[in-house]
């Protein structure tokens, strides 16, 4: 394997909002750090951490869900939006992690959860304590059909009916999610402005900006309509929600309307960054609903390669092709791995071609028009943990076990040292085991190392800031070619031809394709052959 980079000036950059092209690392509290050894990761460990992300090159973090929580959903079934568990530290610690964050040049953007609460949130205790009280109306409420059914026939994501019996009201709830968590009426003004209070809360306390989770669940059909069925598909089905068209539990068409008060709202704060999560058979209309002009978010998060089974030239090129550089379209994040999905290295290839394609991939992701967002470990090469079920945690896996692939397999614990029996982490039994695979690319291991993966991605991080083109630039020309991936970025004053061989065999380069200064090779690329999984990025 050989690895070669030139840099270039900067400055081209420095003209756009700090999040154009940013690279964002996303941390899942639970499994970075465990600063005081009782097996789950907390805000005091990501404060003993940081100095590896700044090390990384990366300009922000994204931390997981950290709020009062009962954690049967781990966060994202919020029971207070303004104070911290205390499984992950304090406000205290929150402040301390930030202004240590900011000291290093990082950003710090966090998770609101806006589309449901908690069963043990406050607003919902209230709620459901009468029909006539102060929050009556804040969460979504239904009378039985007259024979005692659900009101309509909408599913849970996470399986069975997306309404609970509520013997206090004599009414159904909804939820999208486990029946814990308890679907917010975002059309109701006096939550949207609750909502709003908590980003603000959070805005005084310094913070960047938000992902906000969920963000098409956020608003419903008022009239309670059924979903049509899904039509017909080869593929399994685990879930009654897979059966449906989603077109009346989610996605109403007042979403971009609250949008614009949470732009209004940080737009009050100088270079404050916005990102939803948009997932879904309808997510490419909405996320660039989600992000139109000047007025809405900022960015959108989908999940194109989230959850692809492989990794292929032709998807990237359509990945690029729905975000053209054209007026009214907003800007695009990706990422190949979250904590919702399958560790990539696992989806995409054998393990005999691992350590290859880890450094295509991480060029790749760098290479992309739009924000590169990577997950924790995923600059070690962690791969997907396969959890027994009587270890499972997550319960979405537990509900649809054994054909669901368990979230678990990419939440374990961050290995920082290989010798040690805690991997570094900061217990020895940690809420997720390690994986043997995963403690031996412990990142001491890899610090010490310049051929690792962990120094490999700092080097594509850096080319990516040090070239307006791939930062900020445009996608001037997608080409497949079989295996072949060639991908031109433009910005003034500078073109870049990025070329990818997404194979296990080598292809050979036509003539000229390659033609002009090499700023990176990687896995014994010359401007003649891409060795399997080699790559080559040139100047025109």
């Amino acid at each position: 394997m050989t690895t070669q980079t030139t840099l270039a000036p900067t400055s081209a950059i420095a003209h756009h909002p700090w999040w154009r092209g940013a690279v964002i690392y996303q941390i899942y509290p639970r499994s970075f750090m465990d600063a005081n050894g009782d097996g789950i990761g907390d805000l005091p460990g990501i404060t003993l951490r940081l100095d590896h992300v700044a090390r990384l090159g990366a300009d922000a973090i994204w931390i997981s869900p950290f709020f009062t929580s009962p954690m049967k959903d781990f966060g994202y079934d919020v029971a207070d939006y303004c104070d911290v568990d205390p499984i992950f530290g304090t406000l205290i610690d929150f402040d301390a992690l930030v202004a240590r964050a900011h000291s290093l040049g990082l950003r710090v953007l966090i998770d609101q959860v806006y589309s449901h609460t908690s069963d043990e949130h406050p607003w919902f205790m209230e709620s459901r304590s009468s029909r006539d009280n102060p929050k009556a109306d804040w969460y979504v409420w239904a009378d039985p059909k007259p024979d005692g059914s659900p009101p309509s026939n909408w599913q849970s994501v996470f399986g069975g009916p997306a309404w609970r019996w509520d013997a206090r009201r004599r009414q159904y709830y909804m939820h999208n999610f486990l029946d814990s968590q308890p679907q917010l009426n975002c059309h109701n003004p006096a939550v949207q402005d609750a909502l709003l209070g908590v980003a603000e809360f959070w805005l005084e306390r310094g913070v960047d900006g938000f992902r906000i989770d969920a963000l098409n669940f956020a608003m419903h059909d008022p009239m309670l309509r059924n979903n049509p069925p899904a039509p017909p598909t080869d593929q399994m089905r685990t879930r009654p929600f897979d059966f449906q068209l989603k077109q009346y539990n989610q996605s109403h068409a007042d979403i971009p309307l609250f949008i614009e008060r949470i732009r209004t709202l940080t737009d009050e704060y100088d270079a404050t960054f916005t990102v939803a999560e948009v997932g879904g058979d309808d997510a490419e209309r909405e996320m660039k609903l989600f992000t139109a002009g000047e007025g809405r978010l900022n960015s959108a998060y989908g999940f194109d390669f989230l959850y692809a089974d492989r990794l292929t030239p032709g998807l990237v090129r359509a990945a690029l092709a729905a975000w053209p550089a054209a007026p009214g379209i907003g800007w695009p994040s990706w990422a190949f791995e979250n904590h919702d999905a399958p560790r990539a290295i696992s989806r995409w290839t054998q393990p005999q071609h691992r350590g290859a394609f880890a450094r295509m991939k991480a060029l790749l992701l760098m290479c992309l028009r739009g924000n590169a967002i990577v997950y924790q470990g995923e600059e070690l090469g962690l791969e997907q943990v396969d959890i027994p079920f009587e270890q499972l945690q997550d319960p979405e896996a537990i509900a649809n076990w054994p054909l669901t692939l368990s979230r678990d397999g990419a939440r374990t614990p961050m290995p920082w040292k290989a010798a040690a029996a805690d991997a570094g982490f900061g217990s020895t039994v940690p809420w997720l085991p390690f994986g043997d695979a995963n403690h031996a690319r412990a990142a001491d291991v890899q610090e010490a190392d310049p051929k690792s993966l962990l120094a490999h991605t700092r080097k594509v991080i850096a080319l990516r800031k040090a070239h307006p083109a791939l930062a900020i630039g445009d996608v001037a020309n997608c080409r497949v070619d079989g295996d072949l991936l060639v991908i031109d970025r433009v910005a003034p004053g500078e073109s870049l031809r990025c070329l990818f061989n997404i194979g296990a065999k080598s292809v050979t380069l036509a003539p000229g394709d390659a033609a002009g200064e090499v700023v990176m090779a990687v896995g014994g690329a010359t401007a003649q052959k891409l060795p399997p999984f080699g790559a080559l990025v040139v100047i025109l």
